[in-house]
């Protein structure tokens, strides 16, 4: 960890950005300034650092080609240099409990969890999301609880991903065969196990209420994803979710802001400008004054960039909020997502163009480059 004080750029405050310089050291921003100083190039400003609530983008480092997955390991290693280059200090890695198998099966699942408690890093704060298919909960609640324990897992998330229309038909679901590849099943067996869990479908809302009963025991944040109406979401919200995250519709996003539960959105739909399969668009969602936070969902950069882009419309302030105190005020964080003293050396400083050239993640530099890392290192 670092103790030093950073001169001459903006530090963005709950006002505006501040001409006011920021000291760190021991970890926190402290309010003393420090024999050690850098005065950083024109036009540099200092944020807070990203807070990503929901992430699946380190699976491409984990497995670059399929069945790649050699040393997971050195796969986290890129996802943190990753993260970091793009000013992320609190990652949650939204690993799959589904039926899906492969990388999202309940085998990988517990690799995964077994490696990431392994692995040292850098300094980045990883955490886990763990995404759990509805279907699965009635047959491995004991299992999800277990590994809940054993990893500290803070956040849990229910899915559907199931093909309940064309299973309920009797069709045979799209894109069965790549799917059924991806999971290392026949496609005959992999249809079979989508079938039985469909058929035990009356089974799940009971097993939620059940989970959902024994995670708030254990302090566990649930939420829902890719609800469609106000009827999911009073759904969900009856099984303990208390997250909306990614809602496919302005209804079910109000209801959620109307019952008092989180919305969380995905930057990459704000980069876009809308949904890549369709729903609600974002910006519109976020407009509307109902988001809590942006996640990157599958592009670690898009947080920085929906922030900026929506800084022209909404203010930075607001706009940077919704992915740093916001998302660290949904997950329960409370020592980050502000430039205060006392709290985690959490931070970036964006130089004039918007550039990443420093990020800081409880005081120790993750990533360094350009003329802000030269001035750093004097």
């Amino acid at each position: 960890m670092i103790g030093l004080t950073i001169e001459g750029a903006a530090v963005l405050t709950p006002a505006g950005l501040v001409d006011a310089g920021l000291s760190v050291a021991g970890g926190r921003i402290v309010a003393e300034a420090q024999p050690r100083r850098v005065r950083l190039p024109d036009g540099c400003r200092i944020l807070p650092g990203i807070v990503d609530i929901h992430g699946d983008g380190f699976e491409r480092h984990l497995a670059p080609r399929r069945g790649a997955l050699r040393d997971l390991g050195a796969g986290l290693a890129a996802t943190e240099a990753e993260l970091a280059a793009n000013g992320i200090t609190t990652a949650m890695l939204a690993q799959f409990w589904s039926w899906e198998g492969g990388m999202r099966g309940p085998d990988f699942a517990r690799a995964f969890l077994a490696a990431l408690a392994g692995y040292g890093g850098q300094g980045t704060d990883l955490r886990v999301q763990l995404r759990v298919e509805a279907g699965l909960v009635p047959g491995d609640g004991a299992a999800l609880l277990e590994v809940v324990d054993r990893h500290g897992i803070g956040l849990v998330v229910i899915n559907d991903h199931l093909p309940h229309d064309a299973l309920a038909k009797g069709q045979r679901p799209p894109r069965l065969t790549g799917q059924a590849l991806k999971s290392g099943r026949s496609p005959e067996a992999h249809l079979a196990l989508m079938q039985f869990l469909h058929q035990q479908s009356a089974a799940v809302p009971a097993a939620l209420t059940g989970f959902g009963a024994a995670l708030a025991e254990r302090g566990v944040t649930l939420g829902s994803h890719d609800d469609r109406t106000a009827r999911d979401r009073a759904a969900a919200r009856a099984f303990g979710a208390r997250l909306a995250e990614f809602p496919c519709t302005a209804e079910a996003a109000q209801a959620a802001h109307d019952a008092g539960d989180g919305v969380i959105m995905g930057a990459p739909n704000v980069v876009r400008g809308g949904s890549h399969d369709g729903n609600v668009s974002a910006l519109d969602i976020v407009l509307a004054g109902v988001v809590d936070a942006l996640a990157s969902d599958y592009h670690y950069p898009a947080p920085r960039i929906a922030a900026l882009t929506l800084a022209e419309r909404i203010g930075l302030p607001a706009a940077w909020a919704l992915v740093s105190c916001g998302p660290a005020r949904l997950l329960g964080l409370t020592d980050r997502g502000r430039l205060e003293p006392g709290l985690r050396a959490d931070l970036l400083v964006l130089d004039a163009q918007g550039h990443v050239g420093l990020t800081l993640a409880g005081g120790r530099i993750t990533h360094a480059s350009g003329p802000i890392a030269a001035a750093l290192l004097g």
